[in-house]
């Protein structure tokens, strides 16, 4: 498998996070934002992903080369197809929850964060930089306090978001706590997602997939 990703892209960190928790070996391929006018626009990574975003998973096993993009849909190929760690749990009522509390990330809290809606604020909105920050922390704070009172309803104070072992949840959550501390957001008022990031922080994978051990990382 080839994993086509960004190192500082929370998508890309979420899936180098379930690769990790299953220990599968995969290349890591670079593709960066920012330089050369975004090596995601071009013409060689468009016919890779038509999206034109990472991250971008290729398997060679699969007939005719199977490419996926979407970093949840990434997600549940590499759970059913490699079911020795599951990252979703088996109940149903508490599946359902484990992905609810992910697209609440992938879906409300991540999309009016992305790099290309900041970009367009301020690149064709003339928003301020000050303005641009304020509204990412006004969104990811909002989302975040939300998160952290339906966890605090549904856990039963597990080590992490909805057991003992890290899963599903866990591969969301902590690139979007590593977003919002790059943009220096207030998270004092969400202490329970702060303690299960600092248990997922301490676990091998985890440390493996963080941004600044990838070997495109740059400052």
């Amino acid at each position: 498998m080839k994993l086509y990703g960004y190192f500082r892209s929370s998508a890309s960190y979420r899936v180098r996070i379930a690769l990790n928790l299953k220990g599968l070996d995969y290349e890591h391929v670079g593709v960066h934002l920012v330089k050369h006018g975004g090596e995601h626009l071009s013409e060689a990574f468009r016919a890779i992903n038509p999206e034109a975003l990472v991250p971008a998973l290729t398997d060679a096993e699969e007939g005719g080369g199977l490419v996926l993009s979407q970093s949840l849909a990434i997600l549940e190929y590499l759970d059913e197809k490699y079911p020795q760690y599951p990252l979703l749990p088996k109940d149903l009522g508490l599946r359902a929850q484990v992905r609810a509390f992910a697209l609440s990330i992938a879906c409300e809290i991540h999309p009016v964060n992305n790099l290309r809606i900041l970009k367009y604020l301020s690149q064709t909105l003339g928003v301020t930089e000050e303005q641009k920050n304020a509204w990412y922390r006004h969104w990811c704070e909002v989302g975040l306090f939300a998160l952290e009172k339906k966890l605090s309803r549904d856990n039963a104070r597990y080590a992490f978001c909805f057991g003992d072992e890290p899963g599903y949840a866990d591969c969301l959550l902590v690139p979007q706590i590593y977003n919002a501390q790059r943009f220096q957001c207030d998270l004092s008022q969400v202490p329970e997602l702060m303690r299960i990031n600092q248990n997922c922080l301490e676990h091998p994978a985890f440390i493996k997939a963080h941004p600044s051990k990838q070997a495109d990382a740059d400052a």
